[in-house]
This record gives C-alpha cells, structure tokens and sequence, in this order.
C-alpha cells in the first residue's frame, strides 16, 4: 500500500477528521489570540476595546482556518459557512436567543426574584460582547461544524445530535459552580437547540447567533451569571433572588426549569420543520439496509 493511499484513508476517517479539525482550530483560536493580545500592546486602545478587538481578529482567523482545512481535507465547497443567506440566519438567530432568554429572565421577574440595582453606560456592554460572539463562533465551530456534522454523516442526525449534546454539556461541567444538574441542563436547552438549528440552515450562522444572542442577553444586558462564570458588568447591575429551580442558583439562568422548558419548545419547533422538509439524515448502516431490500426486491 502506498503512502498516498494510507494518508487517504486516515483523512477519509470520519474520527481522524474530527480530532484533526479540533486540533487545527483551536490551536488557530490560541494563536491568534496570543500574538493578537501582543501587537495590540503596543497601542493606546483601553482593555476593553483591546479585548474586543483580540476576539474579532481570533474569531475571523479561526472561522478561515475551518474554511481552509475542511476545503483540503475533504474536498468540498465548506457551504456550512458560506456568506449566502448570511443576513437571513443571523437576524433569524439573533431573534431566537434574545426571545428565549427574555422569557427566562421574565419568569424570574415575575416571581419577584429579578431587581434591578442600577442602569450602566453603554461602554458596560463591550466585554460581554466579545465574549459572547468570540464562545459562540469558536463553540459552534467545534460543537456542531466538527463534531456534529461529521458524525452525522454515519450515525445519521438524531443519535449524532444526542451526542453532541452530551458533549456539549459535559464541557460546561468544567465551569465554575456547574453540577451534573447544570450540564445536564446545558445539554438539552443549548446541546439540542443548536444542533436543530444546525440541521435546520445546514449552516453555522444560525446556531452561531442564537448562541450569541442567548449568552449576550443573559451578561451583557440582564447582567446575569453566565454558565456559572464570574459575574461581570453587563447594561445592567441586576440581583436575582429566589429558589434555584427558578433563578438558576450560582450558575445563572441557563440552568433553570423555564430555561429548559422554553429551549425545548424551541428544539422541538426545528425538529419539526427538519423532519416535515425532509433535513434529517439517516444513519448510514440504515440507508444499506434500505438498499439490500430495494436491490433483493
């Protein structure tokens, strides 16, 4: 066998291809950011507009390494993150996860545990934002344009979406105040909603922004702890009260019930127009079975 061959398969191999582009990307992310955050240095830009300039440069170097890696490896026209329809799937996105969150948050003020102590300038809003867009492109990069998609292309959309949740929520276990509860909760509201919206578009800027949105919201307006990370300053300076079912505790709104029970909704919506427009794919070993019938037949 040549090398030629041996280095065919191994990128034919839906396992190299994931770890290779986890590898490719994140170590791009890293990169960028680092050398970034050095030249920058040297400027007379204050942290904050250093942060948010570091994280557009991190985000844009990382989505073109994606591009250019999956382009070689396979062989394709990387469609997932093309400019087409790109306005359509970020507003779309946006508005999705600034319902969602809104609607969370609005449980809480109902139960009287949602106050607010004070209204900050605009300026307050520049760190969660960067770090909104920034976890949300690079997540949503390796979630559901890595992982996700190139499971489904064998074990078909339901089970790769079921796994790629599991993962999606077992990485927030390393967050701060997370509980099994809490990644659990991350699981289902962002695992399965993100992924639907993936098999929804077949494109990444509509997880992208709902992603953003919902974590913009949440920090940047509400004020709100985000994933059980330290609370920031965000638009407003806000003080949650009441039962943790309600108000999601020391990990924030993401891990309440109406935050579960809303996100659900909102999965199910997307399922729904995915299986009734034909989106969802078939697992692999189920379209030769089909075939074996068809061809006996």
């Amino acid at each position: 066998m040549d090398n030629k061959s041996v280095k065919q398969k191994f990128l034919s191999n839906p396992f190299s291809r994931v770890i290779l582009g986890i590898l490719v990307c994140a170590l791009t992310f890293i990169i960028a950011q680092n050398v970034v955050g050095k030249l920058i240095e040297f400027t007379s830009l204050n942290k904050d507009f250093r942060n948010l300039f570091k994280g557009i440069i991190a985000s844009l170097t990382v989505i073109v390494a994606y591009k250019i890696f999956f382009r070689l490896v396979e062989k394709r026209k990387v469609t997932e993150l093309s400019t087409k329809s790109i306005a359509k799937n970020l507003i779309f996105g946006t508005l999705i996860g600034v319902v969602l969150q809104s609607l969370t948050i609005l449980v809480i003020y109902l139960t009287s545990g949602f106050e607010i102590v004070s209204i900050n300038p605009i300026s307050f809003m520049i760190i969660p934002f960067t770090v909104a867009f920034t976890v949300a492109i690079f997540e949503e990069i390796l979630i559901r344009g890595i992982i996700f998609r190139i499971m489904e292309e064998k074990l078909g959309s339901i089970i790769a979406l079921i796994i790629s949740a599991i993962i999606f929520g077992a990485l927030h276990l390393f967050n701060p105040n997370s509980t099994l509860m809490s990644g659990t909760y991350v699981a289902i509201e962002g695992g399965l909603l993100l992924g639907a919206a993936y098999i929804y578009a077949r494109n990444l800027w509509l997880p992208i922004a709902i992603h953003f949105a919902w974590n913009f919201m949440q920090s940047g307006v509400f004020g709100a702890i985000t994933s059980g990370n330290e609370k920031g300053n965000g638009l407003l300076t806000t003080k949650l009260t009441g039962p943790a079912l309600i108000t999601g505790g020391e990990f924030g709104p993401e891990g309440t019930i109406q935050a579960i029970l809303f996100c659900s909704i909102a999965t199910i919506i997307l399922l729904y127009l995915c299986k009734i427009q034909n989106k969802l794919i078939q697992p692999y070993w189920r379209n030769n079975i089909m075939k074996a019938i068809v061809f006996k037949r």
